[in-house]
């Protein structure tokens, strides 16, 4: 095993490398997730996706400064985000493990 590897009761867990481009992106219709991006043939796709669910108490600002933030319901997503670029309203750069 090397720095980037785990076991734990016989299972080896690998270390996911982030890509450096990891965005909370707001779509059309009010949808909020944040992942790693990708752009490919007029698609986005989301890898290590989070849904921004809801929040109450605080502004998006204070969302995206602090996704731990009481009140803030992130959700993660069990598989990859693949939107229309078209569908996108907004992206905002952040830090390689948001919302994780």
């Amino acid at each position: 095993m090397n720095k980037d590897q785990v076991e734990i009761d016989g299972v080896k867990y690998q270390r996911v490398q982030p890509n450096g481009n990891r965005a909370v992106v707001v779509v059309d219709r009010g949808w909020i997730f944040a992942g790693d991006v990708t752009e490919k043939d007029g698609r986005i796709v989301l890898s290590r996706v989070v849904w921004v669910f809801n929040w109450h108490s605080i502004g998006f600002a204070a969302v995206v400064a602090n996704p731990k933030a009481k009140g803030v319901d992130i959700r993660q997503m069990p598989t990859l985000v693949d939107l229309p670029v078209d569908s996108e309203i907004f992206r905002l750069p952040v830090d390689d493990f948001w919302g994780l």
